[in-house]
């Protein structure tokens, strides 16, 4: 059929080359047409805070974000071994964390999770382990240590919940995905080292979807790979390069309210996004330091009305962005 279509279009043009009425011939030019396709969805600027520093509303590589389902933005402000809390604006409401190995303390914290309750999962990467707390910061739970045990990880550095509660962990250095109940009970794992179907090499970040389908940046494999709940490979796409559907170390990843997925495509300095199929659907950014550029952005997070903002990392800043109307 594409060879055909190709014909009919090679015809066309030599009939305008002799001169003959297109508008004769359907499909070939004038008003015969079909329907022309949609312009491509864009992203605008919305708003940035942030510059490098230790103050309320600074911070040192933002490695992850998260936002509950009030609109609250948390940032991972990871070299100051911390969580912020801000509006969605980016107005600072309140911090916890510093840098230790005690319950509220972190050291080099890099993913971020929600529950529905608004309850704060933190990946404390270099602790190896899962802290919870309540939306202000107050220490709930932890669990985990160094090890490749259930239930034990080597630099966790992403953390998801589905609607049933379940903590899912990109378990990076010991390259597979761990499944919790919301206190930390083990439930199942999946993923080794390697390039095949199911396998990882340093997955990073992990979302879920409405179906509680899970998303896991792959990132030194340069893909997103999408699970069953219970780890069962559905599909995957990317490969390395800089075009449309490509990837230069993805870390981030999020998934909005109609399951679409969002890559903070990190090396590229760009976000992508996808179906939940991974058919592309567009792009934004480009590295600089101006509105709407990036440098090395590690997270994304979509909010309940589809806004997303990005932990632009080494410009050490939050941005937000919206579907430009």
């Amino acid at each position: 059929m594409y060879r055909i279509e190709r014909y009919v279009v090679g015809m066309c043009c030599v009939l305008v080359a002799l001169g003959l009425v297109l508008s004769l011939l359907p499909g070939c030019g004038g008003n015969g047409g079909g329907p022309e396709s949609s312009p491509p969805e864009s992203y605008v600027f919305v708003t940035k805070w942030g510059e490098r520093g230790s103050g309320d509303g600074e911070f040192v590589l933002p490695f992850d974000i998260a936002v509950d389902s009030a609109g609250y933005v948390y940032v991972v402000d990871t070299n100051n071994h911390r969580i912020q809390k801000f509006t969605p604006d980016g107005g600072f409401v309140t911090k916890w964390g510093s840098s230790g190995t005690w319950d509220g303390e972190f050291q080099g914290p890099s993913g971020i999770a929600v529950d529905s309750m608004g309850d704060v999962y933190v990946a404390d990467t270099l602790n190896h382990r899962i802290q919870k707390f309540t939306s202000n910061g107050g220490f709930e739970n932890k669990w985990g240590r160094f090890g490749t045990g259930d239930g034990e990880f080597n630099a966790p550095s992403g953390v998801a919940i589905d609607s049933r509660g379940h903590v899912y962990v990109a378990d990076t250095l010991n390259y597979r995905i761990q499944k919790f109940t919301s206190d930390g009970g083990f439930v199942t794992k999946w993923g080794r080292s390697g390039s095949g179907d199911g396998e990882f090499e340093h997955p990073y970040r992990i979302a879920v979807d409405s179906r509680d389908h899970v998303y896991v940046a792959d990132t030194n494999n340069y893909r997103i790979q999408k699970f069953t709940s219970d780890g069962g490979f559905i599909t995957k796409w990317g490969s390395q390069d800089s075009e449309d559907g490509e990837f230069k170390s993805p870390h981030g990843v999020a998934v909005d309210s109609r399951d679409n997925v969002y890559v903070a495509d990190t090396a590229n300095h760009r976000i992508q996004k996808f179906t939940s199929t991974g058919e592309f659907v567009t792009k934004w950014g480009e590295l600089g330091i101006g509105d709407g550029k990036l440098q090395d952005p590690f997270g994304v997070a979509v909010d309940s009305r589809d806004n997303v903002y990005v932990a632009d990392t080494t410009n050490h800043r939050i941005q937000k962005f919206e579907l430009a109307r």
